[in-house]
């Protein structure tokens, strides 16, 4: 049974009787999603898998199948390479970020399920729920949340976010 999280628009983030301001992608929300947009896709994106960094915190509690990441992990976002939208090893050839960050915004990484199955060139890569920056400013696409605020709703068994445009 899907636990559905909803965010709007103006950056809102509903669940379970509570709104929590949420960053979301600089180009707003789109339901044409197009690699490189800076927008946050709309539609129902069901959380894949979580990430995180052991070196920084203690495993997020939730249901979620998780890893951490290494120094080696990066994600694929050239759609041109037949990585495109996965989880890779670096070095890579292709253009990818890399997911082990100075700064802690990828601390903690939910997997987002958007152009994922299957794979669509250029529809969008690396559509994550993550750790907000000081002040919630807008992501590349990406919804992120401060951290004790992530947390919190993996643990309460939220399963996918619905982005309304």
């Amino acid at each position: 049974m899907s636990v559905i999280a909803r965010v709007t628009a103006d950056g809102l983030l509903r669940f379970r009787g509570e709104t929590l301001r949420c960053a979301i992608g600089a180009g707003g929300v789109r339901a044409e999603k197009s690699e490189g947009d800076g927008a946050t896709p709309a539609g129902l994106l069901p959380l894949r898998r979580l990430l995180w960094r052991a070196d920084r915190g203690p495993r997020p509690a939730c249901a979620l199948p998780a890893e951490p990441i290494a120094p080696a992990d990066g994600w694929c976002d050239d759609p041109t390479h037949p990585d495109y939208n996965r989880q890779i090893r670096l070095p890579h050839a292709a253009r990818h970020e890399t997911l082990w960050r100075d700064d802690a915004v990828y601390d903690v990484i939910g997997v987002l399920g958007w152009n994922d199955a299957p794979v669509r060139r250029g529809r969008g890569s690396a559509i994550f729920l993550h750790l907000a920056r000081p002040g919630l400013p807008p992501t590349e696409g990406c919804i992120a949340l401060p951290e004790a605020e992530l947390r919190r709703l993996l643990a309460s068994g939220m399963t996918a976010i619905e982005v309304l445009g």
